[in-house]
């Protein structure tokens, strides 16, 4: 059985207009027809940037057109050097694209391949939305459940694992195969700890082209080798024969870091019902494992200010939606302070407008929870602008999500005459408004940025921003309060917390765009 990459992708329909047209492109249209599509996606946020890592990774590869210099970067940008020359190499590359390859499998270790039938796993093992912590399946798919999936599927399934899997265990028996228990042990990979940020056109014609063309950072050396299977002979790549700690390598160039293999996986084939080619078996251990990585490999990284001075890199958060923390997004595009990384070079293209789509993987204790991604608008030339509403815009909510904390506050005091210590949490949580108003505030906060980004005045625009997080503020209180009684000591609390809450939003401290307007 023999599947090569195939990659989903969009195109305009001709006779509708707006209105897209689906299809799937060997490796060399992709690249061909890049100018003539709209984008290329996945099954997951994460599919798909992990998908346009691997095509990155191809252009760097071909080593034939990628700028070397950030003026370069800006003049292929803007006279959009075709791909053409990527898809010459790709059909001329001697390396093996065939996902079943007994010798040199795509994206897989066939080493492996000989512990398959003994020690794989049904499919489900190889979708992070779906694996959970290994053990236990999100969606019930069971660890052992025989039925194959899509070759396609399987392919893009990998490469989210490559480029985003958690550290945790393997659930493959090292010992009886043989290999070290640091085989068992996997590792965190590149992007799993951080925000990945992908630059998107959003000017008027872009096409995934463009949004290569974006992304590909200038490199002035050889770009190092691609990672097509785990026996390409690299040095520095783990071997699995010692025990001990795990051995850490540097990427040695952007071919390199895009396509690191960071699972030693292995995939048996089998055909679906209608004979196309599937997967219905999975073996995963550790893979290869990044030293830190220099900033010339963290083009996109955006560094986050927290308590005490402290720095880290933009990562998801279970308690804090992206938009909430897109100030220091602007501020990499704004201060530039790290040469021509990502935002430096996005700068100086005037009169582009660029989204800057962001996509994380959501885990806690060695499990997935969920995708996070969103996507914030940015002109070249409104960057303090844009800064400016985001911080503001930010501050804004903090200030009225404290205000509904002491409103609830005020209401569980009146409401429970003698609280126990213990409910206070759950009886505060009764009558908080903050998870609507967080919620609600989403829609008006990339309003507020597409309204700046669009020129109209900043200042307008965030006291309209603040209007209506005010109209928010007060109905997600008035929501929480219709849970109390309708005696007097309900009524007392609901009225009681209502004034506390005006009293807030008009206190010297609150910001100037939430306070009514004066007639």
């Amino acid at each position: 059985m023999r599947w090569e990459p195939r990659v989903q992708a969009c195109i305009p329909a001709l006779t509708t207009g707006s209105d897209q047209q689906e299809l799937k492109l060997n490796l060399p249209d992709t690249f061909r027809r890049a100018d003539e599509l709209s984008a290329v996606y996945g099954d997951s946020p994460g599919e798909t940037a992990a998908l346009i890592e691997w095509l990155l990774g191809l252009i760097y590869a071909a080593d034939t057109i990628h700028p070397e210099t950030a003026g370069e970067w800006k003049t292929w940008v803007e006279r959009r050097t075709r791909l053409d020359a990527v898809a010459d190499w790709v059909e001329s590359h001697p390396g093996c694209w065939d996902l079943f390859d007994p010798e040199q499998p795509l994206g897989q270790n066939p080493a492996l391949h000989p512990y398959l039938d003994a020690y794989g796993v049904g499919p489900a093992q190889l979708f992070v939305e779906r694996v959970g912590d290994y053990n236990q399946f999100f969606d019930h798919h069971h660890l052992h459940h025989p039925e194959p999936v899509p070759a396609d599927a399987a392919w893009r399934a990998m490469l989210v694992q490559h480029a985003f899997a958690i550290g945790m265990r393997g659930r493959i028996k090292a010992s009886a195969m043989g290999l070290p228990g640091t085989f068992t042990n996997l590792g965190t990979n590149r992007l799993a700890s951080r925000l990945r940020v992908i630059a998107r056109p959003a000017w008027d014609g872009a096409t995934f082209g463009d949004l290569l063309r974006l992304n590909t950072a200038p490199w002035p050396r050889h770009p190092g080798p691609l990672n097509l299977t785990w026996g390409q002979q690299l040095p520095l790549r783990r071997d699995f024969s010692q025990p001990g700690p795990r051995q850490a390598r540097t990427p040695q160039g952007p071919a390199d870091l895009h396509t690191v293999l960071g699972r030693s996986i292995a995939l048996r084939p089998a055909p679906l019902a209608d004979g196309t080619p599937g997967v219905d078996r999975v073996l995963i251990g550790a893979g290869e494992t990044l030293s830190p990585l220099p900033a010339e490999y963290l083009q996109d990284a955006v560094t986050h200010t927290g308590p005490g001075g402290s720095k880290r890199l933009m990562a998801p958060s279970a308690t804090r939606d992206l938009w909430r923390e897109s100030e220091a997004l602007y501020a990499a595009v704004a201060e530039r302070d790290k040469g021509t990384d990502l935002y430096g070079r996005i700068a100086m293209l005037q009169g582009r407008r660029i989204h800057l789509w962001t996509v994380g993987l959501l885990s806690t204790q060695g499990k997935p929870i969920t995708w996070v991604c969103d996507e914030f608008p940015y002109v070249p030339g409104r960057e303090s602008g844009l800064r400016h509403a985001a911080e503001q815009g930010s501050g804004i909510c903090e200030y009225a999500a404290r205000a509904l904390y002491l409103a609830a506050s005020t209401a569980r005091d009146i409401a429970y005459a003698n609280p126990k210590p213990d409910d206070k949490k759950a009886q505060i949580a009764r009558f908080n408004g903050e998870p609507e108003m967080w919620a609600g505030a989403a829609d008006h906060f990339h309003v507020l940025l597409d309204r700046v980004a669009a020129g109209e005045d900043t200042a307008d625009a965030l006291t309209d921003f603040g209007q209506a997080v005010r109209e928010l503020t007060v109905q997600s209180l008035n929501d929480r309060l219709i849970s109390l009684s309708g005696g007097a000591t309900g009524l007392e609390a609901r009225v009681t917390a209502q004034r506390h809450l005006e009293n807030l939003l008009e206190h010297g401290k609150a910001p100037v765009q939430l306070k009514e307007p004066s007639a």
